[in-house]
C-alpha cells in the first residue's frame, strides 16, 4: 500500500485537520475491520445506506451508537452456544466492533435487521443557517435565495 505525506497540505490549508487525520488513519486499517462484510451505498443526493451481513445475530445482540461524527456498530452473541455440539461451524458468531466516520451533519435515521442483514439508513441534514445564500450588492436589490436574517416575531416588533 502506498503511503501519503500530507504535511505539505498543512502549509497551505486551514481547518482541514480532521480530513488529514482521516487520510492518515486510512493507512492504518486493521485487518479485523473486514468482518463482518458490509456495503456502503449512496441512495440519493443526501441519503446513504450501510448494509452489514450479521448472520446469526439478533437485534438484541447488536448495538448502534452515534457520537458526533462516529457511528459504532458492535455485536456480541448472547446465545446458548453451550447447548449445541457442532460438527462444523461455518457461521461466525464472534464479537465484532466496526466504526464508521461520518461527515458533519450526517445522522442515522433508522436501522433494521432482516434476513441476516443489518441496514442502517443515514441522511445528511445541513442546517438552514449553513446553506449557501445570495447576498445583495449595494443593497439595491433584494437578496435572492435563502436569507439568513433573523425572523421578525410579532412580540419583537411591538417591543421595538
Amino acid at each position: 500500500m502506498r503511503t501519503y505525506d500530507v504535511a505539505p497540505l498543512y502549509r497551505s490549508s486551514v481547518g482541514f485537520d480532521r480530513l488529514f487525520d482521516l487520510l492518515t488513519q486510512a493507512e492504518r486499517v486493521e485487518p479485523s475491520a473486514a468482518w463482518p462484510p458490509y456495503n456502503i451505498e449512496k441512495v440519493a443526493e443526501d441519503a446513504y445506506r450501510i448494509t452489514m451481513a450479521v448472520a446469526g445475530f439478533t437485534a438484541e445482540d447488536i448495538e448502534l451508537t452515534q457520537h458526533d461524527t462516529a457511528l459504532l456498530v458492535s455485536g456480541q452473541r448472547k446465545g446458548q452456544d453451550g447447548e449445541h455440539q457442532y460438527l462444523h461451524r461455518g457461521i461466525a458468531a464472534r464479537t465484532f466492533r466496526q466504526t464508521f466516520n461520518l461527515a458533519e451533519h450526517v445522522k442515522v435515521t433508522g436501522a433494521s435487521l432482516e434476513n441476516g442483514l443489518l441496514t442502517v439508513e443515514l441522511k445528511r441534514e445541513v442546517p438552514e443557517a449553513l446553506k449557501p445564500r445570495r447576498i445583495a450588492i449595494n443593497g439595491d436589490q433584494a437578496a435572492v435565495g435563502q436569507d439568513n436574517a433573523r425572523a421578525q416575531i410579532e412580540g419583537d416588533a411591538k417591543a421595538a
